[in-house]
């Protein structure tokens, strides 16, 4: 038998959502968030999605570019959202999406997207095994086609 560690696991069993309200302790003189409080979001975020599916505590080994389209301004609501990509043996990818919104308008707007890489640990905090990802949907199976695509490139990187 298979056990849970190692068996079969739809994306929307990891999805998750983290926000929260900007305040002063997060913004700069000018009135907009520090980048480095989004890119502490996204981590998040994203390890919240990948311990989801591996039942295991996870690290970061990487974050692709990261782009600041819009700033983000003192009073907003961040909202990010995280699911996975792609799985490897002991690795997940996992997109996050961040959007912004004045919540006196409510009109949420993109000001993010993040590719992380996670490696789950086993209880002697070496690579440990990860479900393999089901992907329900063609969207899921082609976002899943350019999640490999990424990993490929890393890998190229890798070893340079």
């Amino acid at each position: 038998m298979t056990s849970p560690a190692h068996g079969e696991k739809p994306i929307s069993a990891s999805r998750c959502t983290l926000s929260a309200l900007m305040g002063p302790q997060e913004s700069n003189t000018h009135g907009n968030v520090h980048g480095g409080v989004i890119m502490k979001m996204v981590d998040e975020a994203g390890a919240l999605a990948a311990m989801r599916h591996a039942n295991r505590l996870v690290v970061t080994v990487a974050i692709d570019s990261m782009t600041f389209m819009e700033p983000i301004r003192l009073g907003y609501l961040v909202v990010c959202r995280a699911e996975l990509t792609y799985v490897g043996r002991t690795s997940m990818e996992v997109r996050v999406e961040v959007t912004t919104e004045n919540p006196l308008e409510g009109t949420p707007k993109t000001t993010n997207v993040a590719y992380l890489v996670y490696v789950a640990l086993g209880d002697d905090a070496r690579p440990a095994q990860v479900p393999k990802l089901v992907y329900e949907t063609a969207e899921e199976r082609a976002s899943a086609e350019m999640a490999r695509q990424r990993q490929e490139y890393r890998k190229q990187r890798r070893d340079l």
